[in-house]
């Protein structure tokens, strides 16, 4: 990989996290804001002070131990895009395989309360097609996309009817958040499980918000739900993280469970000279790992009551989720 596919710094940072070996654990929870990444974080171990990274492009990663087990948060704001720059960097990272769990907010498409938790199995994209005439509308394309359905069965990529699975969370992540969610919920509080999400390429157009804009997405929505059965939210990171989740299998499907790095994540307070760093004797990014990738989606806005969360319902659903 040549210096400008992927460009690292003189102490083999990687370009936009600013993290390198040792800064990051293999287990990671990926949110949107740095204040869920500092709530969670408040759950570590006290006995280790975290390592903290801020980097200039506004991604934040804390690494600390829970229940003396390495995990990071890692906040990376809003869209796929972000979600592309924190999977490849941080994959680039590590050896060994890499446990992620999205927990971030979204709309529900179906008639739930607001603080309603979701744990999607399946996912499609939703995205604006930039060859479609918006301005006059005189077009024969059509004004968005939705993805073809790919799913995944065992580690082994598979392609699906359209009315079947899209890209899919890691079946057994996926079922240990339901487990851990089902044990720790409050009373008053909903869990749906076993659900499609759809992740857009805006928060306005591709959500079927209506601007001052012509983005013509009048049926947008009807539209999605009638061509993915089970879908009930909407947000626009989860797809990407199954999808590059799914490619990384592609590569060599793993033929047993590689482990998980239990080396002590060192906190960083300053930093010394780049030459001081030892180059790691680690392979990174082995083809033969794996990416197991599953979400949690809190439902901060229903698009049929018009209903939003609340500030107190969101404190109250960040502590137990």
């Amino acid at each position: 990989v040549s210096p400008t596919d992927f460009p690292r710094t003189a102490d083999q940072r990687v370009y936009h996290l600013g993290l390198r070996a040792g800064d990051v654990a293999n287990r990671i929870v990926t949110v949107g804001s740095p204040s869920r990444a500092q709530a969670i974080a408040a759950f570590f171990d006290k006995e280790i002070k975290p390592f903290v990274l801020s980097s200039e492009r506004g991604f934040l990663t804390i690494t600390g131990r829970f229940k003396n087990v390495p995990v990071s948060v890692i906040s990376i704001g809003m869209g796929s895009a972000n979600m592309d720059f924190f999977v490849r960097e941080v994959r680039e990272c590590l050896s060994g395989d890499m446990v992620i769990v999205r927990l971030g907010s979204c709309g529900a498409l179906i008639d739930v309360p607001v603080g309603t938790v979701v744990v999607p199995r399946a996912s499609v994209s939703v995205t604006r097609n930039v060859d479609f005439d918006f301005g006059s509308a005189d077009s024969l394309e059509s004004p968005y996309r939705i993805s073809r359905p790919v799913g995944t069965v065992s580690g082994q990529r598979c392609l699906h009817s359209v009315n079947l699975a899209q890209v899919h969370a890691d079946a057994a992540l996926h079922d240990e958040l339901q487990k851990a969610l089902a044990i720790e919920r409050p009373l008053g509080f909903e869990i749906l499980t076993d659900t499609v999400n759809a992740s857009a390429d805006s928060f306005y157009s591709s959500q079927g918000r209506h601007t001052s804009f012509p983005d013509h997405n009048e049926h947008l929505i009807d539209k999605l739900q009638a061509s993915t059965p089970g879908l009930v939210t909407l947000e626009m990171e989860t797809f990407h993280l199954y999808h590059l989740a799914v490619c990384w299998r592609g590569r060599q499907a793993a033929t047993r469970m590689s482990p998980l790095t239990e080396r002590l994540v060192e906190p960083v307070i300053s930093l010394p000279p780049a030459s001081v760093f030892p180059t790691t004797s680690l392979q990174l990014a082995s083809p033969e790992t794996v990416i197991r990738a599953a979400a949690v989606h809190m439902v901060f806005a229903s698009r049929t009551s018009q209903e939003f969360i609340t500030p107190n319902q969101v404190t109250e659903l960040e502590r137990w989720t």
